[in-house]
């Protein structure tokens, strides 16, 4: 096993936003898909980003030199044989993740860790009997993870402590974030926390309290400003004078209100279609990959001007 060899399963573009967060951080890359269409791709799209990433001044070395670093494999046993982390990124399907799991429980080193990048999965859903199933874990990260640092950690009930050490190593010295949750829950951290924040958006939409544009002004314009550099506990310390129990103290019973007055959002198909109809008027829908690329690099330049804050600290 080669500490500093990792496999990526699954070339879309999870997996090789992963590609670049390794080869960017030094390490060697075997990319395998089972499609040979998108592997043939894969090298070609990297690149692409890459070059992105360099006109930011997001990376230390040439595109060639951390392209060089990526290698595709037409068989999933040349690209895990000597992998100390094989990262999985195929699609959101338990069985189709069972049957993989179980082949690189076979296929690789027994030391060798066994990531999946499922954003709501649990571990246990994939990894149940495997022999090997002390290494498996889930590594949930942000889209793209070449551009959001955070990945959330979590095992199975039979995933040992120290194989999510282990990971959380691996990924400290690729440049993430890693975070460890504790223990299983649907849709770990990041997605429950997006959710509570997407399901009263939508409440208030369908009610009628404001239009989608101007609820995503009060994101982009308001909670998003603070957001981007702290989070909501360091927020409420700082928003009152004494602290977190001086802020408790003084808006507790307006948040208990706010709970009591709460209308769950149940996805109805009639607000989603007004919902989908006031976006696609703002944005068309042959529109939406290059509005996602502006948002790629509108997150460049905001690493970039973190980069040069903490710089100047």
């Amino acid at each position: 096993m080669n500490p500093r060899q990792i496999a990526i399963i699954g070339t879309g573009r999870i997996g090789r936003a992963w590609a670049i967060v390794f080869a960017r951080a030094g390490f060697s890359v075997n990319l395998h898909d089972a499609s040979k269409d998108m592997l043939n791709g894969a090298i070609a799209s990297i690149r692409e980003s890459v070059d992105d990433l360099a006109s930011f001044k997001l990376t230390d070395e040439s595109t060639d030199a951390i392209v060089a670093r990526i290698k595709t494999c037409e068989s999933l046993e040349e690209a895990v044989s000597d992998a100390a982390l094989v990262q999985e990124n195929i699609a959101e399907m338990v069985e189709p993740k069972r049957e993989l799991f179980a082949q690189l429980d076979r296929l690789t080193h027994p030391n060798a860790l066994l990531a999946s990048s499922t954003s709501g999965l649990p571990a246990s859903t994939f990894t149940q009997g495997l022999k090997g199933g002390a290494r498996c874990l889930v590594a949930h990260p942000v889209n793209p993870p070449s551009l959001v640092p955070l990945v959330e950690l979590c095992g199975a009930p039979w995933t040992a402590p120290e194989a999510i050490e282990r990971a959380r190593a691996i990924y400290e010295a690729a440049g993430q974030k890693p975070v460890t949750v504790n223990r299983e829950i649907s849709g770990f951290l990041l997605n429950r926390l997006q959710g509570a924040v997407l399901d009263e958006a939508l409440s208030l939409y369908a009610q009628g309290y404001a239009t989608a544009a101007d609820l995503d002004t009060v994101m982009r314009d308001g909670l998003a400003m603070r957001w981007s550099f702290m989070g909501p506990f360091e927020t409420i310390d700082l928003n009152a004078p004494g602290g977190v129990a001086d802020y408790a103290a003084r808006y507790s019973g307006t948040y208990r209100n706010i709970t009591a007055t709460r209308v769950p959002f149940d996805w109805p198909e009639e607000i989603l279609t007004k919902l989908d109809a006031e976006r696609r008027a703002v944005l068309p829908r042959d529109q939406i990959e290059n509005r996602s690329s502006w948002r790629d690099r509108r997150l460049m330049a905001l690493i970039a001007h973190r980069l040069a804050d903490k710089d100047k600290a």
